[in-house]
């Protein structure tokens, strides 16, 4: 008999522990909830007042004066011959470096050859990125000239 009350009070006490875990949780669940409503409406609140502020206080400006300046024109000027000379310097210096690369790679023993490999791969994609860079810069440019 007495075995059985005190099964049955730890049961029901399991029972008590368990439910106020479950409460514990719920009331926390709520509270994270209700401070994750508060943060949302933070950063709406802060959105909103930013845009009204942006709205109100915009200016006008006129870039013609900065467009027709001898500064502007000069440095489009730049970057074009920049490009330019980067699309005929780039191929040049990448074949010396690659030649280069492949003699020394041929008077290496096995382990440095992996590495000249690596650099004969790294000076070849260089090659390639920097005149496909170049082109690009000065395809840009020849639409703002």
């Amino acid at each position: 008999m007495e075995n059985k009350n005190m099964s049955e009070l730890i049961d029901t006490s399991k029972e008590r522990a368990t439910k106020r875990a479950e409460v514990k949780t719920k009331e926390k669940t709520r509270e994270s909830e209700k401070m994750s409503i508060k943060r949302a409406m933070k950063h709406i609140t802060t959105a909103i007042v930013t845009m009204q502020l942006v709205m109100l206080n915009s200016l006008y400006v006129f870039a013609n004066e900065i467009k027709d300046s001898q500064i502007a024109k000069g440095t489009e000027k730049l970057i074009a011959d920049l490009t330019t000379w980067l699309m005929v310097l780039a191929p040049i210096i990448g074949g010396l470096l690659i030649l280069y690369f492949f003699i020394r790679r041929s008077a290496a023993d096995e382990m440095d050859q992996k590495k000249w490999n690596n650099r004969i791969t790294t000076a070849i994609i260089s090659v390639i990125g920097a005149v496909l860079a170049s082109a690009t810069l000065n395809l840009i440019i020849g639409y703002y000239m």
